[in-house]
Formats: structure tokens, sequence, C-alpha cells
């Protein structure tokens, strides 16, 4: 395989996996649980109007990832183990970037606002950091 489409690949499931990712936390946290808001440092407004910026970001990084998808499979160059595998590895790195740098870093917001929050973050960290190694391995198996 063409080396340009063994990236093309990494980084078609790297982006869908982003938004795939994003699109999860952002449905299920923000609307339907109202644990937080993509920005909960100022008003309920501005924290909705942050959650529809969010949104689009997750929307174009997933389209963005499937239109790439769409041309290698076009193209008869997808391989779909070492996509998989960038899928998980774009949807860790998006869950550990959120836990760390926005949730404890720039502290932007939180999972959830309760007493015990590590619960949460190690939850949420431990299950990225395991999203990363599977698809990791699946890409080191892909060849």
């Amino acid at each position: 395989m063409d080396n340009n489409y063994g990236k093309r690949n990494i980084i078609s499931g790297v982006l869908f996996g982003l938004g795939l990712v994003a699109f999860f936390d952002e449905a299920v946290f923000h609307q339907l649980l109202h644990w937080h808001h993509f920005y909960d440092r100022s008003t309920t407004q501005i924290g909705l109007v942050s959650d529809g910026f969010f949104h689009a970001f997750s929307w174009f990084a997933t389209i963005g990832g499937l239109f790439m998808f769409a041309d290698l499979r076009r193209r008869n160059s997808l391989v779909l183990s070492r996509w998989v595998g960038a899928l998980l590895i774009g949807a860790g790195a998006f869950q550990l970037y959120d836990g760390i740098i926005q949730h404890k870093v720039m502290r932007i917001h939180q999972i959830r606002y309760v007493e015990n929050i590590i619960v949460y973050d190690l939850t949420w960290n431990i299950i990225a950091i395991l999203l990363i190694s599977a698809g990791f391995i699946i890409i080191a198996r892909s060849g």
C-alpha cells in the first residue's frame, strides 16, 4: 500500500474517532444528563452557545473523517483494521485531552459537579488510556 494512503487511513480514523466521542460526550453528558456544558465558567446561555460550537466541531471532524474513509474505499486503499485502530486512538486522545487539559488544567468544566469527583476523573481518564492502547495494538497488528 502507498505510504500516503497508510497515513490517510490513520488521519481518517483519528478524525472520525475524535468526532464520534465528542458527539457522544456532548449528546449524553451535556444534553441528556445535564452534567456540564463545554464552558461552565459563565452563564447558562454562554454554556449553551459553547455546546453549539462544540457540537459543530464534532460534526466537522466526523464528516471529514467519513469523506476520507469514502475516498479510501473508492481508491481500494482502506485498511479497516488500521482505520479502526486509529478511530480508537482518536477517541481516546479526545477523552484524555478533555479529562486532563479541559477538566484539570483549564478548568472550563468538570465531568460532573459532585463532591467525590476523583472517581469520575479516574474512570474517564482510564477509559481514555485503554482506548488509546487498544488502538495502538490494533494498528501494530495490522502491519
